[in-house]
C-alpha cells in the first residue's frame, strides 16, 4: 500500500465486516517525539486471542473461500519497518482497538495520503455507521 489511507480504508473495511456500527481513527502527531500514532477503534464483533494472534499473518483471513489477508499484516509491517509499534487489543463481542506507530523521520515511513477523503468514502458508502476522525498534534 502507497500510503496510510489506504491502510486505514483496508482496516475500516475489516471492522464494517466485523459488523460495526461506530469507528474511530485517530491521528495523533507528537513532532517533539518525532511519532505518528494511528489507532482505528470499532464496536464490532471483536476478536478471540487466537484469531488475534493469526490475524497480522498475510496467510490468515476471515473472508469466507479467501487464504490470504494482507491489510492488517500490512500494516503491522509498515510501522514496524520506521521502527515503530504495532498493537491489537481485541475483546470477542466488545470490538477491536488496533495501534500503530511510526518513527516520522525514517526513511520508510508512508505519506499519510488523503485521509478526508478516505473517510469520506467510508462515511457515503456506509450511512448506517458512524464514522469518526480525530487528529491531535502537539504543535496546535
Amino acid at each position: 500500500m502507497e500510503d496510510l489511507s489506504l491502510h486505514i480504508l483496508d482496516v475500516v473495511e475489516n471492522s464494517i465486516r466485523a459488523r460495526a456500527s461506530r469507528i474511530e481513527v485517530t491521528l495523533e502527531e507528537k513532532k517533539t517525539d518525532n511519532f505518528l500514532c494511528l489507532l482505528i477503534i470499532d464496536d464490532g464483533s471483536g476478536m478471540d486471542e487466537e484469531t488475534i494472534k493469526l490475524v497480522t499473518s498475510p496467510f490468515y483471513s476471515s473472508k469466507e473461500g479467501k487464504y490470504f489477508g494482507f491489510g492488517v499484516s500490512l500494516l503491522k509491517q509498515a510501522a514496524l519497518e520506521t521502527e515503530g509499534e504495532f498493537e491489537i487489543d481485541s475483546n470477542k463481542g466488545v470490538g477491536t482497538k488496533i495501534k500503530a506507530v511510526f518513527k516520522k523521520d525514517h526513511p520508510d515511513m508512508k505519506p499519510i495520503g488523503d485521509i478526508m477523503l478516505t473517510i469520506q468514502v467510508l462515511r457515503l458508502s456506509h450511512p448506517d455507521i458512524d464514522f469518526f476522525y480525530n487528529f491531535k498534534s502537539d504543535s496546535e
